[in-house]
């Protein structure tokens, strides 16, 4: 996902806004601030990173406060330093209370976009290519795929309805191929995943001719022969692994030449990058 459509993001930040504001609203800036008062600030990176979400964040600044002034100082993907600022904003009080919302989807999108910064930045110089999975925050689907993209990443499947992944819990009533079979008939530009974690299944698999041949939790020799086997027989056949990968054998697994790694964690573990909003 290059880009992040609106459609992916404005119902989910009314949902938060309307989350944090309740019934009452903001109280405390209500009674604490004066309602003439006027603010500057700055979003500023306390970390290394990779920025992602400014457009959503400077959305959640003009919702409360729709005379605010954002200038975007970086641009989603950009790495940044400790110190550095993002996003200046100007306006009213109604600035603090969009900060929270604002910095949530800002700092949970970033750390999404710099961990796999982290993961891509691995496997550089080979063929392999870090992607995603569909373990993501639900609802935040779109969000989360658009900051692995940002990241360096690539989008695995956006759902169950645009590839067709097969697995051991799929083997139910039909056989393999006979499911195969009605997939094509039906679904003919449907790409095909099959999971594989044996020898005999990678064999049972390629006769089948998918378009990807996921290798998963396979490691060292085992994935090395099989690797080259896939190579040998189907070489238009690209290959994937998976299965709980990390950072420290990234780059080992990345050498032994699959097309793709697939990485849950980009998704489902990665902290948010420190951002704060400083008045000045």
């Amino acid at each position: 996902m290059s880009r992040l459509p609106p459609a992916g993001w404005r119902a989910l930040l009314r949902s938060a806004l309307k989350e944090d504001l309740g019934r009452d609203g903001d109280v405390t800036t209500r009674f604490f601030v004066p309602r003439n008062v006027r603010l500057r600030g700055r979003v500023v990176s306390r970390e290394a990173g990779v920025i992602c979400g400014l457009e959503i964040a400077a959305a959640a600044f003009k919702a409360c406060e729709p005379l605010c002034r954002v200038t975007l100082l970086a641009r989603d993907g950009a790495r940044v330093r400790p110190g550095q600022a993002v996003m200046a904003v100007s306006g009213g009080r109604g600035l603090l209370t969009a900060e929270r919302t604002a910095l949530n989807f800002l700092q949970r999108m970033s750390g999404v976009a710099s961990l796999t910064r982290r993961y891509a930045d691995r496997v550089r110089g080979t063929r392999a290519k870090v992607l995603d999975t569909r373990k993501t925050l639900p609802g935040w689907r779109a969000l989360d795929k658009y900051a692995v993209a940002c990241g360096g990443g690539l989008n695995h499947r956006m759902g169950l309805y645009d590839a067709a992944m097969v697995k051991d819990n799929h083997y139910l009533g039909k056989s393999l191929e006979e499911g195969v079979r009605l997939l094509r008939r039906a679904r003919p530009k449907i790409p095909l995943i099959i999971e594989c974690d044996t020898a005999a299944q990678v064999t049972r698999a390629l006769s089948l001719k998918p378009e990807i041949l996921l290798l998963d939790n396979m490691r060292g020799p085992r994935l090395r022969r099989e690797i080259r086997r896939i190579r040998a027989l189907a070489p238009r056949v690209k290959i994937e692994v998976s299965g709980g990968v990390g950072l420290d054998e990234l780059r080992a697994l990345a050498r032994l030449g699959p097309d793709r790694i697939s990485i849950g964690r980009l998704t489902h573990s990665a902290p948010a990058l420190d951002l704060g909003l400083d008045l000045e």
